[in-house]
């Protein structure tokens, strides 16, 4: 059984303190952390049914698309930001240059594969996360939604 590296209060704190720090400085400062772009990912809670949001780390981008990775630092359970997605894949994702509607869809076989190996080679962190659990990280592809942009809705 893994370790809970990063406690619920880890992840909220880490949030907390990147959403001021977007805030405070007018969005100069915490879209992009260590090289990696951050996303705020809103989606619908899967028990609740109301809007719930996280800060993501992107990690890869394709064609207007977010690669967004269900790590949760290496703990043995999903993300409840994946569960929701998974439940209802229609998101909205904003970053520095806006808001747009987007659909989450969970990438499965040669295509997660290679975006396992396309992030994974831009950083061993992703790495180090796997080899503390048996969990298999959910791969997620947020795709834009065609002519829709998140004003709209």
């Amino acid at each position: 059984m893994a370790v809970n590296v990063w406690s619920d209060v880890t992840f909220k704190l880490a949030n907390w303190a990147n959403r001021t720090a977007i805030r405070w400085s007018g969005g100069r400062v915490g879209w992009i952390h260590k090289g990696t772009p951050i996303i705020e990912l809103t989606m619908t809670g899967r028990r609740s049914g109301q809007p719930r949001t996280t800060l993501l780390s992107a990690a890869a981008e394709r064609d207007g698309a977010f690669v967004v990775i269900g790590s949760r630092g290496g703990d043995s359970k999903h993300p409840a930001w994946f569960l929701n997605v998974r439940d209802n894949p229609s998101v909205t994702v904003r970053n520095r240059d806006g808001a747009q509607q987007m659909t989450a869809r969970l990438t499965e076989g040669d295509e997660r594969a290679a975006l396992w190996e396309q992030v994974t080679a831009k950083g061993d962190h992703y790495l180090r996360f796997q080899e503390r659990t048996d969990r298999v990280f959910p791969i997620v592809m947020l795709e834009p939604v065609d002519g829709i942009s998140a004003a709209d809705t």
